[in-house]
């Protein structure tokens, strides 16, 4: 199943999970949606400054951020409404978990990588 994937904390630098995330997901056929107030465009995809900057309905939220970070997004990820929040190694948080599962999204703490190459992202 294609989904649209915002990639919070994307990254135009190669060795960086988010931009190898980003590969990947493209290569599994989703739809991705870097999100970045520095970047113009990653890897050739329009990168937008926040997640209430998209204008449709996003799938699945990736993190890449820091916790504290993360807890100032919260209230832009709420108003996305994504089905499901990827929290990946580094990001996690029980503050921000909570909240979002409050609000109804479903919280996995894991690898986007990993959830990909093994066959286990749609689950």
């Amino acid at each position: 199943m294609s989904e649209v994937v915002a990639i919070l904390g994307a990254s135009s630098k190669p060795g960086r999970f988010a931009n190898k995330a980003q590969i990947k997901l493209q290569e599994h056929g989703h739809t991705v949606v870097p999100i970045n107030p520095k970047e113009s465009d990653i890897n050739g995809v329009k990168c937008f400054t926040s997640l209430t900057d998209y204008p449709e309905k996003l799938d699945t939220v990736t993190v890449y951020v820091g916790p504290k970070i993360l807890e100032t997004l919260l209230s832009d990820i709420i108003k996305a409404k994504p089905t499901r929040v990827i929290l990946n190694p580094g990001t996690e948080s029980e503050a921000c978990r909570l909240k979002l599962t409050a609000a109804g999204i479903k919280v996995q703490e894991a690898c986007t990588l990993i959830l990909l190459d093994t066959g286990s992202y749609d689950d």
